[in-house]
């Protein structure tokens, strides 16, 4: 069974990563761009029957700092 985690900042959390990536953009002429928020996606490879409540301890002991960030689970079977 395969799930995948994303984890986001969460809002009014400063992104000094996503606005290194604005600026580079906007130095390679890409103007439309008006903000950017960087995130991060962790692949699980996990064990037949792991369960969602599972992965959400996980999620929230490891895998994601629930202070300032965060996640969304999706299960691929």
């Amino acid at each position: 069974m395969k799930a995948r985690v994303f984890v986001t900042l969460k809002a009014g959390v400063l992104d000094p990563q996503g606005k290194a990536i604005h600026h580079a953009l906007e130095g390679l002429g890409f103007g439309g761009v008006n903000d950017v928020r960087a995130g991060k996606l962790i692949e699980l490879d996990l064990a037949e029957g792991t369960r969602g409540d599972e992965i959400e301890d996980m999620c929230r002991k490891l895998l994601a700092n629930t202070v300032i960030e965060n996640f969304r689970i999706e299960q691929l079977g």
